[in-house]
């Protein structure tokens, strides 16, 4: 991915155009940022501006579909509050959304035992039946097997790895464990270090709701592992007990998944190549350490 920055003085335009009442409010940019570049405006606001080239969808999945969930949910989110609209200045959908306080794990890992309960009680809270016309995502909520190809190209980063062939075992399990039979269920679609933040060691709020879509929950339920602390995936699932023996499989195979692609995108920010995030590589690592150890 080449990795488009816009200038401040571009979200500045924007908001006197179309939100003229904030366009004086401080603006600050953010670090980090994958699919959206980040901008805080004022103390409690942020400014989302999409430059991938899937990150147009984004906010549109976000500004239809989290408002309806947020408010029921035990954590923060960044809940859009006002529409950007496509013109001129920028031709595509942004969001002004609630700003949520905290670090991002992939700069403060949690640390703390009980985030395993507050995940527990996002997730379940969370995972309901969704509507018929909840979004669909190509890659989440899915059968594993349909990963395979992208998978086997994934495990090229643990070449050198001493737990290559655990890895691969674990998946193989993964894939062959009973798929999904309930109903598709709303999922967040994309937890990750840099989508959750933490203060004091603590889950204090979950980001990025661009990949949100219906289906299984062992996608989200990955973050056992790729979330939390070493050895509270446990406590995790005594909290979550609609999860089954099944579904805990899967969850692990996504978590190779997910942690494959974490050490493969800090990888290239390790090496320089653009779209590289260098914080990545040591969060995918750990969680890797963490799946294949409970």
């Amino acid at each position: 991915m080449q990795e488009i920055r816009f200038e401040q003085s571009l979200v500045r335009a924007l908001l006197r155009d179309q939100h003229p009442d904030l366009a004086d409010l401080d603006l600050r940019d953010v670090e980090g940022g994958w699919d959206n570049q980040l901008w805080r405006l004022g103390r409690e606001l942020a400014v989302r501006l999409p430059r991938t080239e899937g990150g147009p969808d984004l906010p549109r999945v976000e500004q239809q579909w989290l408002p309806v969930l947020a408010n029921r949910l035990p954590l923060p989110t960044p809940i859009p509050v006002r529409v950007g609209k496509p013109s001129s200045l920028f031709e595509h959908p942004w969001s002004i959304t609630r700003w949520v306080e905290g670090e991002p794990a992939d700069r403060a890992p949690i640390t703390s035992v009980e985030s395993a309960a507050i995940l527990a009680e996002f997730l379940g809270t969370l995972h309901v039946r969704a509507p018929v016309d909840a979004p669909a995502n190509p890659t989440r909520g899915r059968p594993l097997a349909h990963s395979q190809a992208a998978v086997d190209s994934a495990f090229d980063v643990l070449a050198d790895h001493p737990s290559l062939d655990d890895a691969r075992e674990l998946w193989a399990k993964a894939v062959a464990a009973p798929i999904w039979q309930g109903a598709p269920l709303w999922l967040h679609g994309d937890l990750h270090p840099a989508n959750v933040v933490v203060r004091n060691g603590i889950l204090s709020g979950i980001l990025d709701f661009g990949d949100m879509c219906a289906g299984d929950p062992a996608t989200d339920l990955s973050a056992a592992w790729i979330l939390l602390p070493t050895d509270t995936a446990p406590l995790f699932f005594d909290a979550y007990p609609a999860a089954d023996e099944a579904t805990i499989t899967r969850a692990r195979g996504w978590a190779i998944l997910r942690a494959l692609s974490l050490i493969s995108i800090g990888r290239n920010g390790r090496l320089g190549l653009l779209g590289g995030k260098p914080t990545w590589e040591p969060a995918g690592y750990a969680a890797l350490d963490r799946v294949l150890a409970n």
